[in-house]
């Protein structure tokens, strides 16, 4: 059937009695898009077909119309699109289950037919080629060819199917006001009428009118509308509210089910009052539109990858929101704020200086591959602990937390649209920012373990390393042949990951009060005082994140070797700042050149650049992703951030602009400080003249 011209499927389709097999022709012959022609042109062709052949026209019609006019619509409207109230796991169940096991489908619900048909059709994205005005015309065509008995009955049934479908979801909504996590969010959820108990209401005496003029044929209703409108939007609101107090006081996966489902209902809602009580000229378009979203949720209704992706970008968003709340901690637009975060990262490069010898120790002990790596981990995941313990700052650690603040501004523009000098500027604070921490970790890590190689050298009289050991650092900062650039990208991944590693810890403990039940566990209440405990319980509430992160962070980092292992891969991992400790290393253990140092450097920078923009590329993208937004323009994005960095380059590497304001101030504080001082002088001098006789 999917090969006939559209005349022929008229006349092929109007000899059948199964409305089922009408639909489930019609639909699979506008989606077919082989033999070169697309779906857009078949529906062209299929409606030329249909005002050609009127006879026909009227006789699919009223078979459509008829079955419409019995079938079990309410399903549809309240089930497909909408997420399951059963619950993230159980719905996950189930959908595996009848991909294994499928259901019988009923063909006097609406649902279970338009499902089936959607599932038969090969192409899962068929719809997005369709174009909905000429479908709209072909089914103005439908209804005009109709007999009026039939039209009637199909067009009853629906206001029936459609109101009571806005009972039941108002109801669902108010219904939801009782869970439990909505209650934890917002404690006046137990003690006040909310917008959602305002909303059924509302909606009851709505459906008790139309109802009641649908006894008299009156498709219409005397209820205002404006009112429940209202109370939708207020609804929207106050979603909205549980949503930000989720992102502060911890999210779930059933809890942003449960939020994505309000809003879910509450969209229904506001179709379903659309279609029912539109003006009768607007109602075919808006029926129309109906139709194809149903059409894409019957598509996605059993896909699991559908589900899990929906879900998981609701949970990514509370996490990243968490996230974003700690990126604005990392970026600089200061001159105090950019030398402190140099002052932190100089503190941090000392430890990785001392944490690179640690590991250059643990390979000369020739370990096997398993042990090596959970030494590795260990020094690692401990060593970037203590970092954080002691408020010092890992520059390849921001990229996650900024990535999630830029994110953030994205969202805020207007539209959806990203504005573009105001992401300029701070994709320039970004990479000022980073950059200033990257050069505080690699000068100190550098000069730490060029320091610790001469005190060695002095006390032994031997360098540090031995020769084939300065080969094999020598050759680990190498960008191609020894695969640096691809292994700081590895690392860039690994980064990416603890970022989010770290935002679901604090959404944990945000979800759990961590800081409540350390502080009332009665193990601790044995061994510390209320005031020692009360800091504990703080401090791991608000570091629990940071320090699950920095720790999975270097089990990964420390595990990648051991991965490569097992699977016969050449895998490993490049850190700036461990690369940038290794040059200290190896620069004076092997007594190289000035120049050789300098090319050395240079590599070590080029690590550097790879693991931040890798790791907050992917940051970004995710983000972005589980906002729903997007950088609208990204090549003018790029124009404004050269343009910008061409007016001011050494914007990009320190605050200038601070720099010149923080002199300007000074300047105008003197130049204030010495007109006052002349004011007193003049002053003083002329009270002097007063007092001469």
């Amino acid at each position: 059937m999917d090969t006939l011209s559209a005349q022929a499927l008229i006349r092929s389709l109007s000899s059948q009695s199964n409305p089922v097999l009408i639909l489930n022709g019609l639909l699979t012959w506008v989606s077919y898009d082989k033999f070169g022609l697309e779906a857009a042109s078949r529906v062209a062709k299929l409606h030329d077909a249909l005002q050609k052949n009127p006879n026909h026209s009227q006789q699919i019609a009223d078979v459509l119309f008829n079955w419409f006019g019995d079938v079990n619509i309410y399903p549809a409207l309240i089930n497909l699109g909408l997420f399951s109230r059963a619950g993230f796991f159980r719905e996950m169940s189930a959908r595996l289950y009848e991909r294994i096991n499928p259901s019988i489908s009923d063909e006097q619900d609406f649902a279970h037919v338009l499902i089936g048909i959607c599932d038969s059709i090969k192409d899962g994205k068929w719809y997005e080629n369709i174009n909905k005005d000429d479908f709209l015309a072909c089914l103005s065509l439908l209804v005009a060819h109709a007999s009026e008995p039939v039209k009637l009955k199909a067009i009853t049934h629906f206001y029936h199917e459609g109101l009571y479908a806005l009972e039941m979801l108002a109801i669902w909504i108010a219904a939801e006001e009782v869970e439990p996590d909505l209650m934890r969010l917002d404690k006046r959820l137990c003690q006040i009428d909310s917008p959602f108990i305002a909303l059924s209401r509302e909606m009851d005496l709505l459906v008790a009118s139309a109802r009641t003029n649908l006894l008299n044929g009156v498709f219409e209703t005397d209820f205002c509308t404006a009112h429940l409108y209202v109370m939708i939007e207020q609804s929207k609101e106050q979603i909205e509210r549980l949503r930000r107090r989720g992102a502060g006081l911890g999210s779930s996966l059933s809890l942003a089910h449960l939020l994505e489902r309000l809003d879910q209902t509450l969209a229904r809602i506001e179709l379903l009052l659309d279609v029912l009580f539109t003006p009768k000229a607007e109602q075919l378009a808006k029926l129309n539109h109906l139709f194809w979203i149903l059409v894409v949720a019957g598509t996605e209704h059993n896909s699991v990858s559908a589900l899990w992706r929906s879900s998981t970008q609701m949970l990514s968003k509370s996490i990243t929101i968490s996230t974003s709340g700690h990126g604005g901690h990392y970026i600089t637009r200061t001159r105090s704020e950019f030398f402190s975060l140099i002052r932190s990262a100089a503190g941090a490069g000392m430890i990785i200086a001392m944490m690179a010898l640690i590991k250059i120790y643990i390979q000369e002990l020739n370990l096997s591959a398993l042990s090596a790596a959970i030494f590795y981990s260990l020094n690692y995941g401990l060593g970037f602990m203590l970092v954080h313990i002691l408020h010092f700052t890992i520059a390849t650690k921001q990229p996650a937390m900024t990535a999630s603040c830029f994110a953030q501004e994205v969202e805020r523009g207007e539209n959806g649209k990203a504005v573009n000098r105001k992401l300029a500027q701070l994709l320039i604070d970004v990479n000022r920012s980073q950059w200033g921490a990257v050069w505080g970790n690699v000068s100190v890590a550098i000069a730490v373990a060029s320091l610790i190689s001469l005190i060695a050298y002095f006390i032994t009289s031997k360098p540090l390393l031995d020769e084939s050991m300065v080969g094999y650092l020598q050759y680990s900062l190498l960008p191609f042949s020894g695969l640096a650039l691809l292994y700081a990208s590895i690392a860039g991944v690994w980064l990416f990951c603890a970022g989010l590693i770290a935002g679901f810890f604090d959404n944990r403990a945000n979800y759990l009060e961590l800081n409540l039940r350390l502080y009332h566990h009665p193990l601790l209440k044995r061994f510390l005082g209320d005031e020692k405990r009360l800091r504990f319980a703080n401090y791991m509430h608000n570091n629990s994140g940071s320090l699950a992160g920095n720790f999975y962070f270097g089990v990964l980092l420390g595990m990648t070797g051991y991965f490569g292992y097992l699977f016969g891969l050449p895998l490993d991992i490049r850190h700036v700042a461990f690369s940038s400790a290794n040059l200290g290393y190896l620069t004076v253990s092997g007594d190289a050149g000035f120049l050789s140092f300098l090319m050395n450097l240079f590599f070590v920078l080029l690590i550097g650049f790879v693991n931040l923009w890798v790791s907050f590329s992917l940051a970004l993208m995710v983000a972005l992703k589980a906002r729903g937004s997007k950088i609208s323009r990204f090549r003018a994005l790029l124009k404004t951030i050269y343009e910008q960095a061409k007016q001011k380059p050494l914007n990009l590497f320190f605050p200038v602009e601070m720099a010149k304001q923080t002199m300007n101030d000074a300047e105008k504080n003197m130049s204030n400080g010495a007109s006052g001082n002349e004011h007193i002088a003049n002053t003083s001098a002329n009270g002097d003249n007063s007092e001469k006789p």
